[in-house]
């Protein structure tokens, strides 16, 4: 019998991942673990499930892709939909439908880059996903990189902080700093006239964060 909920959510299945490359929020290339879905399978048998296998759902037009019916337009007036598989998941006398996501990133999937191995990964995602919620076995790995509940941080304005944006920029300039350029090497290497006009950017981080607040205020 397969072992209860609590005691395979401690199993640490990250000796088990391997990494594929994703893009994060800023466009930036990072290696995220993933659990293959076969190595899903073997643990769900080392911790005592006799059955476990999952099987593609079909469409009524006999296709795996499941689509919304009306395509949406995206920021830059191409027009796209929303694409997802889902699977039936047994294991033992447990059986449920997952569904999951094409996903590209942080980018959206157009209709001409669907392909069959897109469509087989995301159904093994699907598979490991549904194990995670329903079983507990490998949900520590999406708790920080569940990329279904990330947003694109582009088309999301308020997640943007003038402030983090000043500490960045005091960040790099101590950088530059210690590594023995002056403000005034600074100033001339991105195009400004002396060092007090590179504090002084720093300082508009202020004023425009001071300005917003103001303007939301009326």
């Amino acid at each position: 019998m397969l072992k209860p909920y609590n005691e395979l959510r401690k199993i640490d299945v990250l000796p088990y991942c391997e990494e594929r490359e994703t893009k994060n929020e800023r466009g930036k290339t990072v290696k995220v673990p993933y659990l293959n879905w076969a190595k899903c399978k073997d643990l769900l048998h080392e911790n005592g499930a006799e059955v476990v296998y999952f099987e593609p759902l079909v469409n009524d037009n006999g296709s795996t892709l499941f689509m919304t019916d009306i395509p949406f337009t995206d920021s830059k007036g191409n027009h796209n939909r929303c694409f997802e598989v889902r699977v039936k998941i047994v294991i033992d006398d447990l059986e449920f439908i997952q569904n999951y996501p094409l996903l590209n990133g942080m980018y959206v999937v157009r209709e001409d880059t669907v392909n069959q191995l897109r469509l087989s990964n995301a159904q093994a995602r699907a598979f490991v996903k549904g194990v995670a919620i329903r079983t507990g076995l490998g949900f520590g790995l999406w708790i920080s990189n569940d990329e279904t509940t990330k947003t694109e941080n582009e088309e999301n304005l308020y997640s943007h902080s003038i402030l983090k944006i000043r500490e960045r920029l005091n960040q790099t300039i101590t950088k530059k700093l210690d590594e023995g350029k002056s403000l005034d090497v600074i100033a001339k290497a991105t195009g400004l006239q002396e060092g007090e006009d590179v504090r002084e950017i720093v300082r508009y981080c202020n004023k425009i964060y001071s300005f917003e607040e103001l303007l939301n205020k009326i």
